[in-house]
Parts: C-alpha cells; structure tokens; sequence
C-alpha cells in the first residue's frame, strides 16, 4: 500500500501528470498478454530520466513496494502482471534512439524504443538488428531484453542477448551501474550484461542498452514447401540442418493454424496439407540461390509434395506476415488462448511434434502447432475457454506432459517467452534444487528486500493460471 506521504515523494520526481493511481488507470496495467492472470498495482509511474528510475527505486527499496518494468504488455508469461501490486513503471517518455553509430556498428536505445522502429532506423542507413520477436510491430527493446526475445530470424543470427553489447541499470538500492560497452572484446569481470538480459526485471531496471549492429543482407529469398506427412517436414528440419546449411529463416505450421492463418489474411495460404516449411535466405547472391537450391532438392528427398519460390518481395512479405499473424488467428477460435513454447535440440523436432500430436488426443484437447522449427523452439497453442473447468484442467495436464517430453528430449520449458508465473512452477524440473538455489543466491545478493518483480520466476506452489485479485 502506499501512502498519502509516498505517493507525495512520487509526485515531487516525475510530476502530477505521470503519477496515476485512479481505478481506471490501475486496471490498464493489471493484465499482460498472458491469458487468465490479472492483479492491480498500487499506481503506475512513468519516470523521464533514469535519475527519476533511481529515485523512484530508492524509495520502493525503503518502503518495501514491489516494481514492476513494463513495455507494452506483450509478455505470453504473466511476467509484467502486478501479482504482489507495488508500482507498474512505464517508459513511455525513455523511447528515444540515442545514437546509431557507424564506425563501431552499434545503436545505443533507451528500453522504451519499440523494436520495429530501431529497426527500421538502423535499416535506413544500411544497417541489420536481427532481434524480430513477432510482437515487434509493439514490443519495446526493454521489453526484448528482459526476455531475452528471439524471432523468426533466430536460427542464423541469434536472440537478443547476442545483440546486447552494454547496459545501464537501476539496482535495487537505487545505484546506477554500467555493464560492457562498445568493445568487440572485454572480460574485466563477471558478465553482469549477459546476467541481466532474461532476468525478467527481478534483478535491476534496464534504464538504456548499446546494441550491436551488422551490415545489411545483399539478398533475400523465401520458400514455401508443403507437405501431408507432419513427421516428413520435421524430418526436413534436421535434414536441411544436417547438410550444414543455416537458412535465416525456418519455420513450421502446422494444418489447424494454417487453416486459420488464412483465414484470417487471406493470401492463398494451403489449407489441405498437414503442414507447411517456411524457409528463408540471405546473404550474397550466388551463396542464397546455392543454398535454396539445395534446401528444395532436401524438402523433396523427404518428401514434401511442392516447394515454391517466392516470385516478388511482396509475395515473400505476405508468406512472413501470415506466420507472424499466426496467435492473432489462433486468438479467434475462442475465448481464451494459450500459447506455450517447448524448445528441444532441433534433431527431436519430429519426435516433439508427434508427441504433442498424442498429447492433444490423450487429454481430448485442440492445440494447434507452429513455431521456429530451426531452432527447435515450437509454439504448441490451445484454443480454450476459462470458464470451462473441466477442458482447462486437462488443458493444464497436456502442457505438463508436453514440458515434460521436452526435457526428456534434452530441452527446456521455455525457448523465449520467459518463466514469469506461468512457468515458475516447471523451472525445477529443467534446473534442479542446486539450480534454483543457485539463482535465488543472485537474487538474494542484488535484490534483498525482493522489491524487483517479486513472485516471478521462483515458484511458492504448483497452482498455475490463478487469477490473483487485490
């Protein structure tokens, strides 16, 4: 709770106008992208410097109040909800693009930046962020950072934490510490750059980050390789990854989303197959029509009944467009929508998607399958409704085998959105006892007074989805 003499404190940093406590601006931010959770926080800040961060931390660390950093809500772990209230910290006015600079390939960004605007900035002048989460049209670099996004381009350039080259950061005693920089090579100390990034808010408060940059693909091509055999186009996956060839893009879809998909962008997409390859290549020109070339011959020898060459950039943007369109349609079918995301090494992709296949039908449940085949990370989803009891929980038990497999397979709970709340509960089963207490360790040691993001990552119990109210 804060009182009338705190929020006063809070007025006097950042102004009347970016301090709000009413009912309506509460609820705003009571909710992420994150379906069934929602909790209201004490009040919402929206500092304009990070002295005002520093300021506003220093008083939550004394006060004990939770804090919250918060971009633009598109968190698919219950990460950024307000579980235990305290304050939402807004950057809306921290999104400016500090610096491009072109000698060193870097742009400097406060964390409010929204990601396709840094993009398209640093493509203007011949440069590449790679980082393309699917939310990038609203998803904020802050936001990127503290999940450590990946995207379609995964596969061949990384996530954002191969992108993050330095960091400035609010500590939870309010200091300001600057982590790496612009140096193609430092190791004066621990990787407190790398710590932070993926640390979901619950270590420090991200207030600017230096990101590297790389020149500009001469070409790009697109592909579209169509199948009736779902195990054929994950026997590609490893196939085309066994021929030591790394497209920028290779992507799965499933026939239930492609169905919905085109129904919802209408450009053409096949609805009477059993899945789809999205593949893409850039590069030199001789090395991508090389390298298509080859990825066609594979997706034949297994079986694919039609590959296609994107003729025009328009007809390869629409191809892209619909797979990143894919949770909005799925979004359709019903009123809730969870959408998980089990990463495996990417020679189990066919082994994962026929187990979550059996999984679907042992619990009589829809989930529709898609996701970034090549780098193993798939977003099984499941069109549900909340208020049906008995479909939720056997909801819940599917995607708790589904984990399950996925370890059993040698890979993870999460690929890239996060622990948060949603997945706290699983993180043990990846990290062990000695893991988790290893973590907490550093929690404990940056965060003592657990006023940054508490309740996230480390799990109290094995509920999950529980809308928490205050």
């Amino acid at each position: 709770m804060i009182t009338e003499r705190v929020k006063q404190q809070f007025i006097d940093i950042v102004g009347s106008e970016n301090y709000d406590d009413s009912k309506a601006g509460r609820l705003v931010y009571s909710y992420d992208a994150t379906p069934n959770f929602q909790s209201l926080p004490d009040a919402v800040i929206a500092p304009r410097n990070t002295k005002e961060v520093s300021d506003i931390v220093k008083i939550c660390n004394e006060e004990r109040i939770p804090i919250v950093p918060r971009g633009s809500g598109t968190n698919l772990c219950a990460g950024t909800c307000p579980t235990q209230g305290g304050i939402v910290l807004l950057f809306k006015h921290m999104n400016r693009i500090l610096e491009i600079d072109e000698e060193n390939l870097t742009v400097t960004v406060q964390p409010g930046v929204i990601t396709l605007d840094l993009i398209q900035a640093v493509e203007a002048k011949g440069l590449f962020y790679p980082p393309d989460p699917s939310s990038m049209k609203i998803s904020t670099i802050g936001g990127n950072i503290n999940e450590n996004s990946g995207g379609l381009r995964g596969l061949k350039y990384g996530v954002t934490r191969d992108y993050v080259m330095g960091l400035e950061v609010v500590l939870a005693n309010g200091d300001i510490v600057r982590t790496g920089g612009k140096l193609a090579k430092d190791v004066a100390g621990y990787d407190l750059t790398r710590l932070f990034v993926g640390s979901e808010g619950t270590l420090g408060i991200i207030t600017e980050a230096t990101l590297k940059l790389i020149p500009m693909p001469e070409t790009k091509k697109t592909m579209l390789a169509l199948y009736e055999d779902l195990e054929a186009a994950a026997r590609s996956v490893s196939a085309i990854i066994a021929n030591k060839i790394i497209p920028t893009t290779l992507e799965f879809l499933d026939q239930p989303t492609l169905q919905v998909v085109e129904s919802f962008v209408n450009i053409g997409l096949p609805t009477d197959v059993k899945a789809v390859l999205l593949i893409e290549q850039d590069g030199p020109a001789e090395v991508v029509a090389r390298d298509m070339e080859a990825m066609a011959r594979i997706c034949r020898e297994q079986h694919a009944i039609s590959v296609q060459v994107a003729k025009t950039e328009e007809e390869a943007n629409n191809l892209r467009t619909a797979r990143r369109s894919a949770l909005s349609a799925l979004a359709r079918l019903k009123p809730t929508t969870i959408l998980e995301d089990a990463t495996v090494p990417r020679s189990q992709i066919a082994n994962m998607v026929k187990a979550i296949n059996d999984i679907a039908k042992k619990y009589n449940v829809t989930i529709c399958t898609f996701g970034h085949a090549g780098d193993g990370n798939l977003h099984p989803t499941c069109p549900t409704d909340v208020r049906d009891k008995d479909e939720l929980h056997r909801v819940e038990q599917a995607f708790e085998d589904i984990f399950a497999k996925a370890i059993e397979l040698g890979g993870t709970i999460t690929g890239e959105h996060g622990v948060g709340v949603m997945k706290a509960p699983y993180l043990e089963w990846k990290l062990g006892k000695e893991g988790i207490a290893a973590m907490q360790a550093i929690k404990r040691a940056l965060d003592p007074n657990n006023i940054m993001n508490p309740g996230k990552v480390f799990a109290k119990s094995t509920r999950k989805r529980v809308v928490v109210t205050r």
